[in-house]
Formats: C-alpha cells, structure tokens, sequence
C-alpha cells in the first residue's frame, strides 16, 4: 500500500498501551486529529492518561507532519525534528541523550494503524503501542 500524507486527515479514536518498568504501566484513551496547514498536517492527540495507580490525568500532544521525497517528516510542534520514514518501511529512531527510542509504524490493516515505541536509558525503559481507528 502506498500511503499519502493526506490518507491521514481526519480524526482518530486512539488508545494506547505503555508497559513501563520503571514508573508503572499506564494507558491512554483519546483522539488524535491531523489537519492540513501550510507544508503538511498538524497532529494532536487528547484524552486520558490513566495511571497503574487509578489516577485519571489529562494529556495533549502536538507535532507538525509532513511529506518529502516518499519519506514522511515528525516534528515537534516548534519545528525541531523528532523522526521521519519511508511508508514501506515504517521505522525510525530517535536519540534524546541520554535515551533512545525506536518505532515502528503497522499499517497492514488500514485504515487501522498503529505505532510501537522501545525506550531505553539509564532512567527510561517502557514499551508504548498506540492503535489508531479511523472516525466517521
């Protein structure tokens, strides 16, 4: 399947999964949403992180995605650069000293997709998988 920045517009329902083995597992329900803006498609996720401990919080994350030459840019929402990959190989790392992430994106069921992050360092070691459905 050949994916298109613009398959992506749209909401999302979103839950997510973090298997953490220093602070405690946790996990996350909400909705992500990519809008186009100049050069891309702005991405926000809200809802629920809900903590091993019962405690219900509120997050929000925003990045800037964008596409050159077949290979899809993350960025921060300030502009840095966070990853980027290539659809067909949809994996990337990301260095943050002194952690290290790996991703892989899944994009066998689409419109379902999902996204898999392993950090590791000397204080971070979790697993985080996200599945995206799209919205009607």
């Amino acid at each position: 399947m050949t994916l298109k920045l613009t398959d992506f517009a749209g909401f999302w329902r979103l839950q997510r999964q973090i298997i953490d083995r220093v602070q405690g597992d946790a996990r996350f329900d909400g909705r992500a949403e990519f809008t186009s803006v100049d050069q891309g498609l702005a991405y926000r996720e809200r809802g629920d992180l809900i903590l091993s401990s019962g405690q219900r919080l509120h997050a929000q994350r925003d990045y800037h995605w964008r596409m050159q030459a077949g290979r899809i840019y993350v960025e921060y929402a300030d502009g840095r650069s966070f990853h980027d990959f290539a659809p067909g190989d949809a994996q990337a790392q990301h260095w943050c000293a002194p952690d290290s992430y790996h991703v892989r994106y899944d994009f066998a069921d689409w419109p379902n997709w999902s996204s898999h992050w392993s950090v590791q360092g000397p204080r971070k070691s979790y697993e985080m998988t996200s599945h995206y459905q799209k919205m009607t």
